[in-house]
């Protein structure tokens, strides 16, 4: 693993490296039926990082991730607690549509690994908000189920993690927007202990360790 505490001009060209790897990807099949590949985006400044489950239809018109009808959601939630998407970096377990949006198959999130870890490496983020069940199989296998864990900081070697549901999980049922509006509240009031605010890159930033989650068991 390269050294990425250089400056944030060395971590955002490292980034955009990446980037360029996930455009030409062909580590899996999906590569066959993909129109692009959705790299994620965002600044390496970046003290949050949203990581989904895999781009949809118009993620993969677009090659951006989170802009069909969910990523509208979630620009929502995050404009109801002061941030923007130009804030935070945006990207998913997956870098390639699944056909027909069909769940992510073990090896596709195996190929993928590389990217969302090196993606990790590169940004270092304060917290990583975890959106859906397969972003949380991927990133802390060992969390109960989501239902069970969502809005809870979750403290995972020098990882600091927030699951919640899917923003999509609102589209279908509506009753868990206001679960989601209160989860993103949680982070709010999270971002708003880390000292200094994120507002000064310069300063070197510790923010208070959040209690280790109950781990349950297994998916």
């Amino acid at each position: 693993m390269p050294d990425l505490a250089g400056s944030v001009a060395e971590r955002q060209a490292h980034l955009e490296a990446i980037a360029s790897e996930v455009e030409s990807c062909r580590l899996c099949p999906l590569h066959l039926t993909r129109r692009r590949g959705v790299p994620g985006s965002g600044p390496a400044s970046a003290i949050l990082m949203a990581v989904g489950e895999a781009p949809g239809e118009r993620e993969d018109q677009d090659g951006l991730p989170f802009v069909g009808a969910a990523g509208q959601l979630l620009t929502e939630l995050l404009a109801g607690i002061g941030l923007g998407r130009q804030d935070i970096f945006i990207t998913n377990v997956l870098k390639s549509r699944p056909p027909g949006n069909r769940d992510p198959l073990p090896e596709e999130v195996l190929a993928c690994a590389g990217y969302l870890d090196r993606q990790i490496a590169a940004i270092d983020p304060k917290v990583i908000l975890v959106l859906g069940r397969h972003a949380l199989q991927r990133l802390v296998p060992d969390a109960p189920w989501i239902s069970r864990c969502h809005g809870q900081l979750m403290q995972v070697s020098e990882r600091t993690y927030m699951p919640c549901y899917h923003p999509a999980a609102a589209l279908y049922n509506g009753s868990l927007k206001a679960v989601l509006v209160e989860d993103f509240q949680r982070l709010r009031r999270h971002l708003d202990q880390l000292d200094p605010p994120r507002s000064d890159p310069a300063a070197d930033t510790s923010p208070a360790a959040p209690p280790r989650a109950e781990q349950l068991g297994l998916f």
